[in-house]
């Protein structure tokens, strides 16, 4: 199996980021894991909300990529009950999801995302969100 490969933007310089990823589907999380950290980054994962906020707590991340649809604690309440946490305010939350209609984004931006990219994850788009390059997410 060949893994997606992060290539640097090639006006950027490196950035090296701390990213927690809270996803149910252990597969998918340990691929982008891996795939990320090949590239520098520092990664956590966690496997639902409840985890995802002890991760949070303990790893202090730059970062978090977080699926919606957990069983339990989905990704709207965990993304509100990070928010919560001492030092998040400041902590970029993006959904990581297969939703993308309209009623999910906009619940996804009242749950306190500040954005929502669509699965399958598109690398690319993950590289340029972790090196702050907003000019290239749309479309």
């Amino acid at each position: 199996m060949d893994l997606p490969r992060l290539r640097p933007h090639p006006q950027l310089p490196p950035i090296r980021r701390r990213v927690l990823l809270i996803d149910d589907n252990q597969d998918a999380c340990e691929l982008l894991a891996v795939a990320l950290e090949m590239h520098g980054h520092q990664v956590a994962t966690a496997d639902g909300g409840v985890q995802g906020q002890a991760r949070a707590r303990e790893f202090g991340p730059d970062i978090v990529f977080l699926d919606l649809g957990m069983p339990g604690m989905d990704g709207y309440e965990t993304a509100v009950a990070l928010r919560r946490l001492p030092g998040m305010d400041g902590v970029l939350i993006v959904a990581l999801s297969g939703w993308s209609d309209q009623a999910t984004l906009a619940r996804t931006h009242g749950a306190g995302f500040d954005y929502h990219l669509s699965k399958p994850a598109d690398v690319r788009r993950i590289d340029d969100f972790l090196r702050g390059d907003w000019t290239r997410l749309a479309g």
